[in-house]
């Protein structure tokens, strides 16, 4: 078992690091506050599961993507809605200025009566109304339908965001490991420097060695600078994948081990059916093109309205001279009009009872009904009478496009049924290949860790050698080189299965390292 040990400390920088740090920093600091407002710093010690969750809450993109989960929320609430009736009321004022009013071919100043006054005016209305077709039916399934794939699709997201973190946290890791391989290489090349001059002053080594191992102390100096470099670069991915600030010093906390894989084709299989992410979208949007059909088929249904009203007025007059005049005068021509009746009857020759027209007079009583009548606005509204209407409507025909829009929803549903089996026969082989590829890894693990062995034996009895005299340098420089170059090859290997189980998780579309 070997396991990859996260760094708890940051390497140390050299001249050149340390400037590119310096420039990164100015260049971070010409930014403006409000440009970086919002931004959170990283912690100084972070795991994996507290990337994971900072990448969750701080990716941009992630976050974009989960805004969807609201705007489904609510197309299902407004599917809701369309099943209840809707209501509406308003209302309003109005205002209408003196002037002559005509009436026919005659004005208010030829029956006697003065320029109308302003008037105000006020009303409401109160309306309910409900209806019922297909589409109102079928439209809450779809909204249901489509919220689960707009969940299905957020932890897709989340899946992907995940699976970025992940690599490029244990990216860092890599690039930090071979900082340490770098460093030991640099400490292998002085040693082998030292040993050569040693060798040199009793005659054992010529000046070309000497120089020889020069050479490739300085060759571990250039690539621990560019090890270094590497560090920074990969954190910096990292803290942008995950929405966070750069920082080059955060240590990362979590320890990878690499272990047999204990998974079966067929229960991971199992688990990639149940849980992944492409799949299960697919299997959402199937849903959702199912319920578009039946949709489109509700078309042929009749719909069916029914409406409810309510509604009330007000009109008052600015000046109550005028009413009162209209009043006035309406009495003395009903009074005059009970006059000349009274006289026709008198004239008969069998008279009739005369009419009492002293109701028809004016009185301060009627004055003041008139003055109260006329206080209403804006409030004292006068009812009008309720009104109901009930309608049912039956298509017959529209030209063809109503079956147009089944055959395009039922040719909709077909490809979804055929993108739906394509992802799993997909899946299938995703499956079969990333559970080979992490069986390959696993073993070329421990193929390295025994190169490495080797490796290691041949440097130290080549060093031997050389300090009797027994090899050239040339030889030992070809030991240092293979041990360099198995220590790499293990370093790859021991990443490139955690980059396989991640790859895996990823089909899956759950974490198996917990199992």
């Amino acid at each position: 078992m070997h396991r990859a040990q996260p760094r708890t400390a940051a390497p140390r920088p050299t001249g050149l690091v340390t400037a590119l740090f310096a420039a990164l920093l100015l260049s971070l600091g010409a930014v403006s506050p409000a440009a970086a407002q919002g931004v959170p710093t990283a912690p100084a010690f972070m795991s994996l599961e507290e990337a994971l969750e900072l990448a969750r809450r701080h990716n941009p993109t992630y976050q974009a993507t989960q805004n969807d989960r609201a705007v489904a929320d609510w197309g299902v609430r407004a599917a809701y809605g369309r099943l209840i009736p809707s209501a509406s009321a308003s209302g309003s004022v109005g205002w209408q200025g003196t002037g002559e009013q005509r009436i026919g071919n005659l004005t208010l100043g030829d029956l006697g009566v003065g320029q109308q006054p302003n008037y105000y005016s006020s009303s409401y209305s109160l309306g309910l109304n409900y209806t019922l077709n297909g589409a109102v039916l079928y439209g809450l399934a779809a909204a249901k339908a489509s919220r689960a794939q707009t969940a299905a699709a957020i932890d897709q997201a989340r899946v992907d965001l995940e699976t970025q973190v992940t690599l490029n946290y244990l990216d860092v890791l890599r690039q930090k490991e071979l900082v340490e391989l770098a460093g030991q290489q640099l400490e292998r090349a002085r040693f082998n420097l030292r040993l050569v001059q040693g060798q040199a002053e009793v005659g054992t080594a010529t000046g070309l060695d000497v120089n020889q191992a020069e050479i490739q102390v300085g060759r571990a100096e250039v690539g621990l600078i560019q090890a270094e470099n590497a560090v920074a670069t990969a954190t910096y991915r990292l803290l942008q994948v995950i929405g966070l600030r750069p920082s080059p010093a955060v240590a990362l906390t979590t320890a990878f081990e690499v272990e047999a894989p204990g998974w079966s084709e067929s229960e991971l299989l199992r688990l990639a059916l149940e849980n992944n992410p492409v799949l299960r979208t697919r299997q959402r949007g199937r849903d959702l093109a199912r319920e578009g059909v039946g949709s489109a088929r509700s078309a042929y249904f009749p719909t069916v309205s029914l409406g409810l009203g309510w509604s009330g007025f007000t009109r008052e007059a600015s000046n109550t001279d005028f009413l009162v005049a209209q009043g006035q005068a309406s009495a003395a021509g009903a009074f005059a009009s009970c006059q000349q009746t009274n006289e026709l009857y008198s004239r008969l020759a069998d008279p009739l009872p005369a009419l009492d027209c002293s109701g028809f007079t004016f009185t301060e009583a009627d004055r003041q009904q008139l003055i109260t009548q006329n206080d209403v606005f804006p409030f004292d509204f006068v009812r009008s009478p309720p009104s109901a209407s009930l309608s049912v409507s039956v298509p017959i025909f529209q030209g063809f496009s109503r079956q147009q829009q089944l055959e395009s929803a039922q040719a909709q549903l077909d490809d979804s049924e055929y993108q739906l089996r394509d992802q799993e026969i997909a899946l299938q082989a995703e499956v079969a290949i990333r559970r080979t590829q992490l069986e390959t890894a696993y073993r070329s693990v421990q193929l390295e860790e025994q190169n490495q062995t080797y490796a290691d034996e041949q440097l130290r009895l080549s060093r031997e050698q050389y300090r009797v005299g027994l090899i050239p340098f040339l030889d030992l420089v070809e030991a240092e080189t293979v041990k360099v170059q198995a220590d790499n090859d293990l370093l790859a290997a021991i990443y490139a299965y955690h980059d396989a189980l991640t790859n895996l998780e990823a089909v899956v579309g759950r974490r198996l390292r917990d199992d």
